[in-house]
């Protein structure tokens, strides 16, 4: 299993180096650490979002855990939960 750190600001300047991190790790069961996320954009959550999908399409799982509170904040200002970009449970 892969583990990715999240930047603390997913913003506009970070959303091409997620891509790439997790084009990188495509494949992989992945961990995303969404622990240190201060803000979390709408581009980066379609990132986030495109991962998720392709993710479940190779039949492997996308997890995201721990979760600052922050980050769960955004994804409800956005109407969406961590179930909705996770293939999987966290252990």
């Amino acid at each position: 299993m892969t583990t990715i750190a999240l930047a603390s600001r997913l913003d506009l300047s970070q959303v091409t180096p997620l891509a790439t991190a997790l084009r990188g790790a495509a494949g992989a069961d992945l961990v995303l650490d969404a622990s240190a996320v201060t803000h979390l954009g709408g581009l980066a959550l379609q990132v986030l979002a495109s991962a998720a999908k392709s993710a479940r399409q190779a039949g492997t799982s996308l997890i995201i855990t721990p979760r600052s509170e922050a980050f769960d904040d955004a994804l409800a200002v956005f109407g969406v939960t961590a179930a909705d970009l996770q293939t999987g449970e966290a252990a």
